[in-house]
């Protein structure tokens, strides 16, 4: 595994933990979530302008991304 795929695993990890708090659930519940509506693809596809920003900020667009996705199967 290089560096990047280090560094990646490591934000998604980050990223599911962080979810996980700031909503109560547990990570059992968030990795559904993300896996549902394909969060973790996103994260590591997206992770060089993703990683630079704060806690607060990226669960606010976990959210935003999740709804986005929520409203493509309505």
């Amino acid at each position: 595994m290089s560096k990047k795929e280090k560094d990646i695993a490591f934000f998604v990890a980050f990223c599911i933990e962080e979810y996980r708090a700031a909503k109560g659930l547990t990570g059992e519940e968030v990795m559904e979530l993300f896996a549902k509506y394909g969060v973790t693809d996103y994260l590591s596809k997206c992770f060089e302008p993703l990683h630079t920003q704060g806690r607060e900020w990226l669960i606010a667009e976990i959210d935003e991304f999740i709804d986005i996705r929520k409203k493509k199967e309505s």
